[in-house]
Order: structure tokens, then C-alpha cells, then sequence
């Protein structure tokens, strides 16, 4: 809910400040917040404290005759902070003079003689009059998350990255282009050396702060509430929601531990059209926001960004390692981290990272792709949901496929949807082979494959998603995978009817079980899975109800978390 809008009083008589600011409440203290300064470099200070808070001044009301800094001076440099505000002198008579000057000078709204007894008569009807004014042409300030930063700046897509795949509602502000930007990097001493700028709603602010810093200013849960939990799933992705609202439901002590934002690779898509029940798409961020609030509806805890480093076995126990040195212990592990695409490993790529070279859909930087020309890098359907998307906004999209044809890899609503978009188009059977910029993308070099010939060609931009691979380094060999990484389960683990090396329950691994009872597995990460947001929902969906059936055939005793006593 917005803050009251402001009335700022100011004199340097404290009997007299007093007093207006007790006359400012009486009539006004419902629907404003009356505030008093003592001088005008004292108001200066609270205006610019308000400025970063993005609260609303409605009325300034200040003496003329001050030490220091007179009335004028200061609202002469307010104006500046706050130009819709309606100002007010105060005055006494020998001052008419400089407050009729004042209203050409600083747009003086009114110039009221002390004293102004009795304020319903001399006082009320003035200021009513300037309040009703401002709130017809008043406009309520955006109250989320503000990022200064340049266009380009690989730090500035990070934290913007970052505050959308988490639904922290933010505004992104060009330094140079944009004025309110610079009034605030005005208002921070020494913020431009150290751009990205954040801002927050209480006016604090940190400059290129890393996103832990950024999770722990706007109410991220960043740490486990507990050591023990019945249910550990590693991996926000719609595999790992799913799991969290149906283990939470059921009543098992449910945390869900994510490296950097919910929704996973999904979350990251403009349009998902082919999901059951959403005849007209959404987007995967609102797929990760009603899946997040579904699963805290249950109780989930819901840990971010926050890694798993290692996990290994304490009895019976899975323990997973985070990043933060903290061990959390599970009867039961789900790992659903899904798959990270891969990086395009050619001249320039890595040091334009960020910096006009993105990986995924960068929903955040379509914005910054207006009226230029971009390219999109692969042949799947998330190729083609980003084409169709930022062709909202850029000049052209190109998307480039190595291989001659997409009709195997992409859908084909997705395919006819490019062609009949007038400024997109999938060119085949070509690749990038060079990457040119300095401080930010320029251009590409792109190889035609079937001839071998090569061109230059600017680019603003380009988004890569050229194949993926599991986020599997982390579990060391504690279970068993594939040649590429993918986690085994099930069926894939037996040998002409023998279970695997080591496997110690009295029973045949479960069908989304990994080799270690108690370990299972769902999504994209999973050996052989289908890599299908409806597919990853419905084995972590499933994998809960194995982990009943595990649970129910291992009873296992609390875990001793402190050393025993010594007899």
C-alpha cells in the first residue's frame, strides 16, 4: 500500500514550526503525512531521503526568513527533487516583495502573510484548494525495486535477470537515457563508479550488489528454517514445484532449495502454448509464480539462490552441502535441477556475456532490443517461443539453425507462427563462428555450413539455445549416471534382473528412484526423460507418491544433529 503522500513543513522557529505543523495534522493528517525541518538545508536532506524511497510530495510549505538558506533558495533547489509538489511561502509583510519575485522564480503556487489565525479562515482554503490540484494531475510513483545501470552492462542484465526470474516487481532505468536515473545516481555519492545501482522501496540502496545481497533485501528466504526435513528437492523447475506442492500438501516437512530463481529453464520462456488447461499460453514466469504460491500455501519452504555443492550419505540419510557451508539432511532427496544451456564457444562469446550475448529467452532485455536487430541460435521449440517474442519489439529477428531443416526439433505452431511474422525468419544451415564487440555486442560473423562462406553482419543482440546439459557435477559419484550426466533411475538401473552395485533396500529400485534408496529423480535431469514442462510436472508430481512408498518401508529414527552426552 502507498505511503500518505507528504506535507513538508519548514521554519526555523520551533514555536512557530509547531504550530503549523499542529494546524497541517489537524485538518490534513488523515490523508497526508505532515513532516517538519528545522532549516532548509535539514528539508533538502529529507527530500532527497524521500526522493530514494520514491514517496509523494503533495505540499511544501516553508518560511522565508531563515538563517542560512532563505524559504526561496531552498524551494528553488526542491523543485528540482520534486516539480509537481504545490509550494507555499510563508511571509511576513516586509516580504511581499521577494515572495511576488518568487513566483516566477520557483513557480511559487501561493504566498500566505503570518499569522494566518484562524486557519479554517485564512489557511484551510488556500492549502485544500493547491492538495486538490496535485491530486488530479498526480501520478503514484512506481514503489518496487529501481535498477540504474547502462543499457548493455553484463552486471545490469544479472540483477535485472535476476529481480524477474524471482518476481520482485522492478524498473529498469537507462543512465543515459533516462532522468530519473540520473537523479538518483545524484542523490548516491560515488554510484557510477560502481554501476549497476539498486535502489529498494525503504530508499536504501547498493551498488552492483550480487544477488544474495539483492535476495536478502527484499524478503527472499535465503536459509533453512532446519537441519531435518522429510523431503529435500533440489531445483525449482516446474519438476521440482510440482513435487514441493504435492509432498507439502501431504504433510511432509517439504524444502525446495533453488540456485537461482523458481520456474527453472521453463520459467525463463515468453510463451508456453501447448500446456493442458491454458488454451491461449502463458508465460513461464507466471507457470513459476502460481506453482511458488501453491507450494508456501502447503507449507513449503522455498530456499533461494542458494546451490547444492555436494550431497552424501549419514546412515540413511541423504546430506545435501549448500553453498552458504550450511548441511541439510533428508529422509528423502528429489533432485530435479534440470538442464542449463550450453555456452556458444566461439571468439567473443564469453567476454559479451550479458553484455549483448544472452542464454534463454532474456525477457528482460526485449525491451532494450527495440527497433534493432537481433538473432536467436537454435532449432527447439525455446528458439522459437523467444523469436516470436522479440519480435515484439526488435527491427528483425533472425533465427539460425546449423542444421538444414527444424521441422524435427521445433513445433509446428511455432514454426508458422515465425513465418507469418513479418519481421522474423529461420535461416538454416548456418552458424556463428565470431562474435565482435568491444564493451558491448557489434556484430556477428556467421558461417553458411553447406558452403563454408562466411559474412559479417551487426547485431544488437543475440540469444542462445543450442542444446543443454544436467546440472549434475555436484553429486560426484554417490549416483549412478549416464555417459552425458543424466541421473539413472528405475528400470534404466537393473542389469538382466540385478540391481545396482551397492543398492541396499530389500526391493527393486522405484520407477523415478536413483541407485541410492531414498534418492530420487524427475525432469529434464532424469536419463531419458521428455523434455516437456507438462512432462517434468507430472514425474515430480509422481516421484512424491515413491517417496510415500519409500518412506513407509524405511522408518527411519531421528537424526542425532548434537553429539551425545558423555555417561
Amino acid at each position: 500500500m502507498m505511503n500518505r503522500p507528504v506535507i513538508l513543513a519548514v521554519d526555523d522557529e520551533p514555536t512557530v514550526l509547531a504550530a503549523v505543523a499542529r494546524d497541517l495534522r489537524r485538518e490534513y493528517g488523515e490523508d497526508y503525512r505532515v513532516l517538519r525541518a528545522g532549516s532548509g538545508e535539514e528539508a533538502l536532506e529529507v527530500l532527497r531521503q524521500l526522493k530514494l524511497k520514491s514517496e509523494p510530495v503533495a505540499l511544501l510549505v516553508v518560511d522565508q526568513r531563515m538563517p542560512g538558506m532563505s524559504g526561496v533558495a531552498m524551494l528553488r533547489e526542491a523543485v528540482e527533487l520534486f516539480p509537481e509538489a504545490r509550494r507555499v511561502l510563508l511571509t511576513a509583510y516586509a516580504d511581499t516583495e521577494a515572495a511576488i519575485q518568487a513566483i516566477n522564480d520557483v513557480r511559487l503556487d501561493f504566498y500566505l502573510m503570518k499569522p494566518w489565525d484562524p486557519p479554517e479562515q485564512h489557511l484551510y482554503p488556500v492549502l485544500t484548494d493547491l492538495l486538490d490540484a496535485w491530486r488530479a494531475h498526480y501520478r503514484p510513483p512506481f514503489e518496487g525495486v529501481r535498477v540504474v545501470s547502462h543499457r548493455w552492462s553484463a552486471d545490469g542484465h544479472r540483477v535485472r535477470d535476476f529481480l524477474a526470474r524471482n518476481l520482485l516487481p522492478y524498473r529498469w532505468l537507462d543512465v543515459e537515457d533516462d532522468p530519473e536515473g540520473g537523479e538518483l545516481l545524484a542523490l548516491v555519492p560515488d554510484a557510477t563508479k560502481a554501476l549497476p545501482l539498486v535502489v529498494f522501496p525503504d530508499g536504501s540502496h547498493l551498488a552492483r550488489p550480487t544477488n544474495e545481497e539483492i535476495a536478502e533485501r527484499t524478503g527472499l528466504r535465503t536459509h533453512a528454517d532446519r537441519e531435518t526435513y522429510d523431503l529435500l528437492i533440489v531445483g525449482a523447475g516446474p519438476a521440482g514445484l510440482a513435487a514441493a506442492v504435492y509432498g507439502a500438501s501431504e504433510g511432509l516437512r517439504t524444502l525446495l532449495v533453488e540456485r537461482e530463481a523458481p520456474g527453472g529453464q521453463a520459467g525463463m520462456s515468453s510463451r508456453i502454448e501447448n500446456y493442458l488447461g491454458f488454451p491461449v499460453g502463458l508465460s513461464g514466469g507466471d507457470l513459476a509464480r502460481r506453482a511458488v504460491a501453491q507450494a508456501k500455501r502447503f507449507g513449503a519452504e522455498i530456499v533461494t539462490p542458494r546451490e547444492a555443492t555436494a550431497v552424501r550419505l549419514e546412515g540413511d540419510y541423504p546430506v545435501v552441502s549448500l553453498d552458504d557451508g550450511t548441511e541439510i539432511a533428508a529422509q528423502a532427496l528429489l533432485i530435479a535441477t534440470g538442464v542449463s544451456y550450453r555456452r556458444l564457444d566461439v571468439p567473443g562469446a564469453r567476454e559479451l556475456e550479458g553484455a549483448g550475448v544472452f542464454y534463454g529467452a532474456a525477457i528482460t532485455e526485449a525491451l532494450a532490443a527495440r527497433d534493432r536487430d537481433v538473432f536467436v541460435v537454435g532449432g527447439g521449440n525455446s528458439a522459437g517461443q523467444g523469436a516470436v517474442y522479440l519480435a515484439r519489439f526488435a527491427r528483425s529477428v533472425t533465427v539460425l539453425v546449423r542444421g538444414s531443416s527444424v521441422e524435427d526439433t521445433m513445433s509446428s505452431y511455432l514454426i508458422q507462427q515465425i513465418e507469418e511474422t513479418p519481421n522474423a525468419c529461420i535461416r538454416t544451415d548456418a552458424e556463428i563462428v565470431r562474435v565482435h564487440g568491444e564493451a558491448t555486442l557489434e556484430g556477428l560473423t556467421v558461417r553458411d555450413v553447406a558452403s563454408g562462406t562466411e559474412e559479417e553482419t551487426p547485431a544488437a543482440a543475440v540469444f542462445i539455445f543450442i542444446g543443454a546439459a544436467p546440472r549434475t557435477e555436484w553429486l560426484g559419484d554417490v549416483v549412478a549416471r549416464d555417459g552425458r550426466g543424466y541421473i539413472l533411475s528405475g528400470p534404466a538401473l537393473m542389469r538382466d534382473g540385478t540391481r545396482p552395485e551397492g543398492w541396499t533396500a530389500p526391493r527393486d529400485p522405484l520407477w523415478l528412484e536413483t541407485s541410492v534408496p531414498g534418492i530420487f529423480t524427475a525432469g529434464d535431469v532424469r536419463h531419458r526423460s521428455i523434455k516437456r514442462v507438462a512432462s517434468a510436472v507430472g514425474e515430480g508430481s509422481m516421484a512424491v507418491q515413491f517417496i510415500h512408498t519409500h518412506l513407509k518401508g524405511s522408518v527411519l529414527a531421528p537424526r542425532q544433529t548434537t553429539p551425545a552426552a558423555a555417561g
